[in-house]
């Protein structure tokens, strides 16, 4: 069969067997046109494992080991469809092992610096929201698609507590700090100015009384950095980071960092561990007074 013709059969069959979305199956129709394009070979049948290694070979120089690792699976996928549909006589992918990940320890603000991003002058409105958001999501670890999905029944500041949705619709409860409390009184004051007349039950609302999206976030939060000389570099996952990193520091439990941040799995909680480890070594090296002397 053609390599053409088993790509497209291959893509149809995860459209309407698998039920893929079609920006996945954009991205897996574009990665098997790149691998097409490299073997340069017109049957499906003439493809060898060789093939597929030196690929992945020629990926690694200028792709990122997710990027190649998505490719493989793709590739993977493809041979074993043909595999299973009797096109091919055997899956020769099926013993080439997928790349290694590179885990990148998340970046992280100091303490120091967190104070200054949250150094916010209150003078309209806004600042109570912007003050008030940025406090939420430094003092709970919120994503930002969470933080800006809040409603007003989702905040409980006599329980001090505040209920999340989190991702696959898992429900969770976070403790909510004095800051938090204090500033979100604060805010809840003004946001009723912010409606314009408008009934949105969005806890956060934008310049047009409607709820604040992430884009909208995103862009206040770059103009506050650079107002205080911060690295503009910064995302707002940074200070979910930083949440999680401040309470391993000081030596709050892993789990509980789990709940709070709604890991489904604590072994995506454990890199904050590797980032607590490297403070720890830096720590030591700066401070022990027998490092790094001449003997």
């Amino acid at each position: 069969m053609k390599i053409e013709d088993a790509i497209n059969d291959f893509i149809n069959y995860c459209v309407f067997e698998k039920g893929l979305s079609d920006k996945t199956k954009d991205s897996y129709y574009n990665d098997l046109c790149i691998y097409k394009d490299y073997i340069k070979k017109d049957r499906v049948e003439d493809i060898t494992s060789d093939d597929i290694k030196g690929f992945l070979k020629s990926r690694n120089n200028n792709e990122k080991s997710s990027t190649i690792a998505h490719n493989l699976t793709v590739i993977k996928n493809f041979h074993k469809y043909l595999y299973k549909e009797n096109i091919v006589k055997e899956d020769i992918s099926l013993f080439i092992d997928r790349p290694k990940l590179q885990k990148k320890l998340p970046k992280t603000l100091s303490v120091e610096d967190v104070d200054k991003l949250l150094d916010i002058e209150l003078k309209t409105k806004f600042d109570y929201r912007n003050k008030a958001m940025l406090e939420l999501m430094y003092g709970t670890g919120l994503r930002v698609s969470e933080l800006v999905s809040l409603t007003l029944n989702d905040i409980d500041t006599t329980n001090c507590i505040i209920r999340i949705m989190g991702k696959g619709s898992k429900e969770r409860e976070i403790p909510l700090g004095e800051y938090s409390i204090y500033y979100l009184n604060m805010y809840l004051e003004v946001r009723g100015s912010m409606l314009k007349g408008k009934d949105d039950n969005k806890l956060f609302l934008n310049n047009h009384g409607r709820g604040m999206t992430r884009q909208g976030f995103f862009k206040n939060l770059k103009k506050i950095l650079k107002e205080k000389g911060l690295s503009t570099d910064i995302s707002p996952h940074t200070l979910r980071h930083s949440f999680a990193t401040h309470l391993l520091n000081r030596g709050a439990d892993l789990r509980s960092i789990q709940e709070m941040l709604g890991h489904s799995d604590i072994s995506t909680t454990k890199i904050y561990t590797h980032v607590s480890d490297d403070k720890v070594s830096k720590d030591y090296k700066k401070y022990h007074p027998r490092v790094d002397k001449e003997v």
